[in-house]
């Protein structure tokens, strides 16, 4: 089984990944194709810790040399770690989105299994970018 298995993403090139089977916690970052689309990232602001957001509200910004966008939150959650390390380096991104690349952890506030319904598996994703 590959890492790719456990990850579900967002049409709007988001992901999510359960950490560890009973933690009840979610890291969330932004998908290699959305990273590959932005660029060279210069900038990224994240929330704090405590923060919560409703599935599909803007919950980050980033900017690259190419453009500036929002990141969705995929599910409904309370921010219980946050990555700063991506602020001050937020070029790292372009090297790692996917282990140490993370943004947020979050403790979701609604259902799960309705919350993930419509989030694609990361095969899925890739065909549906095709």
């Amino acid at each position: 089984m590959s890492f790719t298995d456990e990850i579900l993403c967002t049409k709007s090139h988001e992901y999510i990944t359960k950490q560890g089977a009973n933690s009840g916690e979610y890291a969330i970052g932004l998908t290699d194709y959305a990273i590959d689309q932005l660029g060279d990232i210069v900038f990224l602001e994240l929330p704090e810790i405590g923060d919560k957001f409703e599935k599909g509200s803007a919950f980050a910004n980033i900017e690259s040399v190419k453009a500036a966008s929002e990141i969705y939150m995929p599910i409904s959650g309370e921010i219980t770690e946050v990555n700063t390390a991506l602020v001050d380096a937020p070029e790292s991104l372009n090297e790692d989105c996917w282990g140490n690349g993370w943004l947020v952890k979050i403790r979701p506030t609604a259902d799960e299994k309705t919350e993930t319904s419509e989030l694609l598996t990361y095969t899925d994703y890739k065909e549906e970018l095709e």
